[in-house]
């Protein structure tokens, strides 16, 4: 299995010169450039995730995928997440399916339940209902990529489907991944369902996240799975610079005004500068440096993960649209080669 290298986002909405924020239109042109020149320099991956925030406004991720797909010719695209629980599995599969016709092959879906309730009242939707919503409409979303007739019964919807037609068909079923925080709950659900698993990482340390993946494969050959099947990506924050100094203050910048306008948005504390700091080091989930740290650090962790995927949010916290761009032609050009070749 080759391991794959990318890129995610959530949209960031750059700051002006005088610190106030650019439009929210021109934050989800330049996540389409980005995709360009992840393709451009070689990466495998590019992830589109879903917020609701003017700082991080990528609300349709499905429609970027889509975006995606008519203007590139190799990458993979999906979405990284797509928060399932407040939106409509038939649609999000319709969706996906029309730019999989489009490039065939080459998209992919990580379906979530979300980090928070946030968008709950947007959609008319009781936040009581978490994790019902999103088990009755992932099990829906299963169903609709298995065969173009639907029949489910699920707690979600107020009339059956039976014998439902659902068109387009991608020319092969979607690749379809269940998004986790990392509870011990989703794990054990992405065995039962037999689907990879993506895990969304903000903190804890690689061998926190060895045994995450050592539990779901322990269970995935208990209850029988095909053992190559059990494949398990990551996404986490990261960012290569010119050097190690010079990308950790650089990446500390922007990442501490992210959460704190994110935690401000949800009504929850920041985390302080130090921690995340901290979080910068060897043991620690934030991959950023020059490029030979930010590579070893990615083959330290593939070493105890065995994970075949890595995908990396740089454009955090109104950074400036062409220090994130370079930040991805150099995980392209100098992280991916160096890769590549210690794996081969």
């Amino acid at each position: 299995m080759t391991f794959e290298l990318g890129v995610y986002s959530f949209a960031n909405t750059p700051r002006t010169s005088t610190n106030g924020q650019s439009p929210t239109a021109q934050a989800i042109r330049n996540l389409l450039e980005a995709v360009h020149v992840a393709e451009e320099v070689g990466l495998d991956f590019f992830g589109f995730g879903e917020h609701h925030t003017p700082s991080m406004p990528l609300s349709s991720p499905t429609s970027l995928v889509t975006a995606a797909a008519a203007s590139t010719s190799r990458i993979k695209l999906g979405t990284a997440v797509s928060v399932l629980s407040t939106d409509e599995p038939l649609r999000v599969f319709q969706q996906l399916a029309t730019a999989a016709a489009i490039a065939p092959g080459r998209v992919e879906a990580v379906a979530g339940r979300g980090s928070s309730d946030i968008t709950f009242g947007l959609f008319d939707l009781d936040p009581n209902d978490y994790d019902m919503l999103f088990a009755s409409k992932l099990d829906l979303l299963l169903a609709a990529n298995a065969g173009e007739r639907v029949t489910f019964n699920g707690p979600h919807r107020r009339r059956p489907l039976k014998d439902a037609l659902v068109v387009p068909r991608p020319d092969e079923a979607l690749r379809i991944w269940l998004g986790s925080g990392g509870s011990p709950q989703s794990v054990m659900r992405a065995v039962e369902l037999g689907v990879p698993l993506f895990l969304g990482i903000l903190g804890g340390n690689p061998a926190h996240w060895a045994q995450y993946g050592h539990a779901y494969r322990t269970a995935w050959a208990e209850v029988g799975h095909p053992a190559e099947a059990a494949d398990i990506a990551v996404a986490v924050h990261g960012f290569v610079g010119a050097d190690d100094r010079s990308a950790k203050e650089t990446y500390l910048k922007y990442e501490v005004e992210m959460f704190a306008t994110g935690s401000a948005e949800v009504g929850r504390p920041a985390p302080p500068a130090a921690a995340r700091a901290a979080a910068y080091g060897a043991d620690g989930m934030v991959f950023v440096g020059g490029p030979n740290e930010v590579a070893d650090r990615i083959l330290g962790l593939h070493e105890v993960l065995g994970h075949s995927r890595q995908i990396l949010q740089m454009d955090v916290g109104g950074m400036p649209h062409d220090v994130s761009l370079k930040s991805i032609e150099r995980l392209g050009n100098d992280v991916l080669p160096q890769i590549r070749k210690e794996l081969s």
